[in-house]
C-alpha cells in the first residue's frame, strides 16, 4: 500500500489561561493514495484540529508541539511557511462545513473559482473563467453560466457546497480534506453531494480525508475509518472491520447509539458520562471512566495500538500484550 499521508505521534496543544489543552496527544493516521479515510468521533475529540494541523493552520494559542506529518514523501512540519503556502490549494485542498462562510461574500462564485485556477495554473483570466464555468457544470449545477455570476448568498446550501467542491477540485489536488461537508444539508442533498464528491475524486485521482460524526456517511463514502476519542485514535481499519467487527468499547458504544428501522428499543442507547476535560484528562486510557470493560490497568497505562486482524488496529488493553505508556 503506497501511503500519501502518514501522521505519526502528532501532538497539538492549546495554551489557555486555564491550562494546557492537549487537543491531540499522540495521533497516528495512514491514508493510501487514491483512497478515502473517514475520521469519526464525538464533538471535541480532535477531528477538525487534526485537519488544521495537517495544513499547518493552527493559530495561537494553539501549537503543534511534536510528531511528524509525512505527505508525498515530505514531512510538512519541517517545511518553511512559503513552502506550505505552495502546497495548500495546489496539493492539499479543504472543503469546510459551512461553504457560505468559506466563500467570499463580495465576489461572484465564478470569479472566485477562476481566481483559484489562475493562481495555481498560471493561465489567463479568460481561460480560467471558461474552466470555472466548466467546473460548475461538472458538479451538476444547472445553468452554470448564470450561477457563475451569482454571489454566495444567492445560492442554496447544496449549490454553495457544489461550488466549493468545484473550486477545491479545480486545482486537481493530491489530497482533499472534507470537514463535515454534508452536515448542514438535508438528507437528499447530502446523498447527492456524497455521490458527486466520490465521482469527482475518482476522476482527479485524489485521496480524501473525510471528517464526520456520522457513521452512515462513513459507510457510504469511505474505504477505511479511524475512530477518535479525546485526542487519540482508538481504532482504525476497513469500513467493514470497524462497523461490522468493532473491537474498541468506544466504537461499540457509538454503533449502539445509531437508531435502526424496526428497532424495538423504547429508548436510544447512550454512552454514559461525557467527553473528558482535556486540560485534566484521565490517566491511562482516556475512555476508562466511561468504559463498561474498564480494568485497573486501564487507569494506570495508555494502551498501545495492536493489530487484531490484517489492517485492523485497536488501542485497548483488552487486546494489548504489553501495558503501554503510563
Amino acid at each position: 500500500m503506497d501511503l500519501l499521508l502518514s501522521v505519526r505521534n502528532l501532538k497539538t496543544y492549546f495554551y489557555t489561561y486555564r491550562g494546557v489543552v492537549k487537543a491531540l496527544d499522540g495521533v497516528y493516521l495512514d491514508l493510501a493514495q487514491e483512497s478515502t479515510l473517514g475520521l469519526v468521533g464525538e464533538t471535541g475529540c480532535g477531528k477538525s484540529v487534526t485537519s488544521l494541523s495537517i495544513l499547518r493552520l493552527i493559530e495561537p494559542p494553539g501549537k503543534i508541539v511534536g510528531g511528524e506529518i509525512w505527505f508525498a514523501g515530505r514531512d510538512l512540519l519541517t517545511l518553511s511557511p512559503q513552502e506550505m503556502r505552495r502546497i495548500r490549494g495546489a496539493e492539499i485542498a479543504m472543503i469546510m462545513q459551512e461553504p457560505k462562510v468559506s466563500l467570499n461574500p463580495v465576489f461572484p462564485v465564478g470569479f472566485q473559482i477562476a481566481e483559484a485556477i489562475a493562481a495555481q495554473r498560471k493561465i489567463g483570466k479568460r481561460a480560467a473563467r471558461k474552466e470555472a464555468v466548466e467546473m460548475l457544470r461538472r458538479v451538476r449545477i444547472a445553468e452554470p453560466d448564470k450561477v457563475a455570476n451569482q454571489y454566495p448568498h444567492e445560492l442554496s446550501g447544496g449549490m454553495a457546497q457544489r461550488a466549493m467542491i468545484a473550486m477545491m477540485l479545480s486545482t486537481r489536488p493530491k489530497l482533499l480534506i472534507a470537514d463535515e461537508p454534508t452536515s448542514a444539508l438535508d438528507v437528499t442533498t447530502q446523498a447527492q453531494i456524497l455521490e458527486l464528491l466520490r465521482d469527482l475524486v475518482r476522476e482527479v485521482r485524489a485521496s480524501v480525508l473525510l471528517i464526520t460524526h456520522d457513521l452512515g456517511v462513513v459507510a457510504e463514502a469511505c474505504e477505511r475509518v479511524a475512530v477518535m476519542y479525546a485526542g487519540r485514535v482508538v481504532e482504525e481499519g476497513s469500513v467493514r472491520q470497524v462497523l461490522k467487527e468493532a473491537r474498541h468499547p468506544y466504537t461499540v458504544g457509538l454503533l449502539q447509539t445509531i437508531p435502526r428501522p424496526g428497532d424495538p428499543r423504547e429508548e436510544l442507547t447512550t454512552i454514559e458520562g461525557s467527553v473528558p476535560d482535556l486540560i485534566h484528562p484521565p490517566s491511562g486510557c482516556r475512555f476508562h471512566p466511561r468504559c463498561p470493560e474498564a480494568m485497573e490497568i486501564c487507569r494506570l497505562h495508555i494502551p498501545a495500538a495492536v493489530e487484531v486482524a490484517p489492517g485492523h488496529r485497536v488501542a485497548c488493553h483488552l487486546y494489548a500484550e504489553t501495558p503501554g505508556e503510563e
